[in-house]
């Protein structure tokens, strides 16, 4: 039964593939050892799960949150077409499905008691979810974000730099890092996903974030970098507090890491935007990230 933790009282994993062909389990080895080489195979389209559950590897199972996450597989003929992930109380994330697996699933969690806060996806499969949840529990679903995924092609510097430069985080920077976590995470308008000092003391023993500051050494905007894993960097969070925006500091922040990250040797340099923030879709753009695909937050109310 399902516990409302997120954890299956009579099972971890359920070794019993149900209709439509959905594989679920509590085991991130067993989701990799399944799933790892499908999520590879696109690395771009799947760096969200691809960096979360590097994530939970290296920091363990409980960094996202107390409950035990899941993780589904869809396999039909020794073939993996799908897969999910969610780090509970978050949204279920979801790769491409037709609307009939994404109803397979729909039918097979609420079944199983899963409460479920919404679904991230790309647009298509997302509305296909959410259809599906709606119809399973009666829950209506609400468009709360539209993304797009970004890649970089070449890196244009911003021009003119503004005043100042930038430097690596350091453990002096814990608390203005913590802070600026969760005014980014406010901002964005999808929650707190992570403890901000556990995220802040990862993020200073990486060397994961570039602060830029004014000549005289005031750090006025953050771009970060998440863990490479299969060939690809994701870009973020990118921030600078609002009193101190239009003046470059975020761009200028961005082209550092992004050039970082080049130089280190990986195969793609990935980074997602608020398609209502107009302003930052075409400040991405003129550094030469290039639009790959559009993704939706669903919450089920």
């Amino acid at each position: 039964m399902d516990t409302g933790t997120g954890v299956d009282t009579e099972t971890a994993t359920d070794p019993h593939p149900g209709a439509g062909g959905w594989h679920l389990t509590h085991d991130l080895d067993e989701f990799l050892t399944r799933a790892g080489a499908f999520l590879r195979s696109r690395p771009a389209l799947h760096t969200v799960p691809l960096t979360v559950t590097e994530t939970l590897r290296t920091r363990g199972r409980s960094v996202y949150g107390d409950a035990a996450p899941e993780f589904g597989v869809l396999e039909r003929a020794g073939e993996v077409r799908a897969a999910f992930f969610r780090t509970p109380p978050h949204w279920l994330n979801l790769t491409a499905v037709t609307p009939e697996d994404a109803d397979a699933l729909a039918a097979r969690l609420a079944a199983l008691g899963r409460r479920l806060p919404g679904v991230n996806a790309e647009c298509d499969t997302a509305a296909a979810f959410a259809e599906a949840w709606q119809r399973h529990t009666g829950a209506p679903a609400v468009l709360r974000q539209r993304q797009r995924l970004y890649r970089l092609g070449t890196l244009t510097e911003p021009g003119p730099l503004p005043p100042g430069g930038p430097r690596i985080a350091v453990e002096a920077d814990r608390e203005l890092l913590r802070r600026w976590h969760d005014e980014f995470s406010a901002s964005v308008g999808l929650g707190t996903v992570r403890d901000s000092a556990e995220w802040a003391d990862a993020r200073i023993a990486s060397g994961g974030i570039t602060l830029w500051e004014t000549p005289d050494g005031t750090p006025v905007a953050m771009a970060g970098t998440g863990p490479r894993v299969a060939g690809q960097v994701r870009v973020a969070p990118v921030y600078t507090p609002p009193h101190l925006r239009g003046r470059g500091y975020a761009g200028a922040a961005t082209a550092e890491v992004s050039r970082a990250a080049l130089a280190s040797g990986v195969d793609e340099v990935l980074l997602f935007t608020d398609l209502d923030n107009p302003t930052s879709n075409g400040l991405y753009q003129r550094i030469g990230y290039r639009p790959v695909a559009d993704f939706d937050v669903h919450d089920f109310t």
